[in-house]
């Protein structure tokens, strides 16, 4: 069996991947997550994730896969990245509060010059929250490594959020099943 690399560091995509009972490591480098100013918001994902399955690709073996991934969301079609710090956090999920926004995962898939690459978009619609709901959940989950400043999967998304259209793990990292169903195109 192929040699899978995952080039992220992020627990839930590597939660993901272990439900998935897909063998793997994490191979993670600094890279550059910048992109042209005048790049599609959805090609951004894909594009920083080819950053960072290029990164790792240079110093493994041919046969390995790498698999990389970046998620965005997106509001009022501007990219909500992830907030600097508590103050950035409490803004970034009052501006989300009683909206619809979209999360966006980019997803590389690398072996040798063989590549596959797509995005993922779900739809999320957060009830009204309280300033009060913001701040605890600010305050006791420091959200501050997470795009948009939430995590689905924590109290936020259990009592905040009304509905999604698309794929519940695309939001949490990876649109895992679709993952699983292309490594196929690897053998895997």
């Amino acid at each position: 069996m192929n040699r899978i690399i995952l080039a992220s560091q992020s627990p839930r995509r590597r939660q993901l991947l272990e439900w998935a009972e897909i063998p793997f490591e994490i191979i993670v480098k600094p890279t550059d997550e910048s992109y042209p100013s005048d790049m599609a918001i959805d090609e951004v994902p894909v594009h920083i994730a080819r950053q960072k399955a290029f990164v790792v690709q240079a110093g493994i073996e041919n046969n390995s896969i790498i698999l990389a991934a970046d998620t965005i969301v997106v509001l009022n079609n501007q990219i909500i990245g992830k907030p600097k710090d508590q103050t950035d956090a409490i803004n970034i999920l009052a501006d989300l509060s009683g909206k619809k926004h979209l999360v966006i995962t980019g997803v590389v898939i690398i072996q040798g010059k063989k590549q596959i690459s797509f995005a993922d978009t779900t739809e999320v619609w957060f009830h009204e929250l309280s300033n009060e709901q913001i701040r605890f959940y600010v305050d006791k989950y420091k959200p501050y490594d997470k795009a948009g400043a939430y995590a689905i999967q924590e109290w936020v998304g259990v009592v905040g959020i009304k509905s999604i259209n698309g794929d519940f793990y695309n939001v949490m990292g990876l649109p895992v099943s679709r993952v699983v169903r292309e490594l196929k195109e690897f053998g895997v």
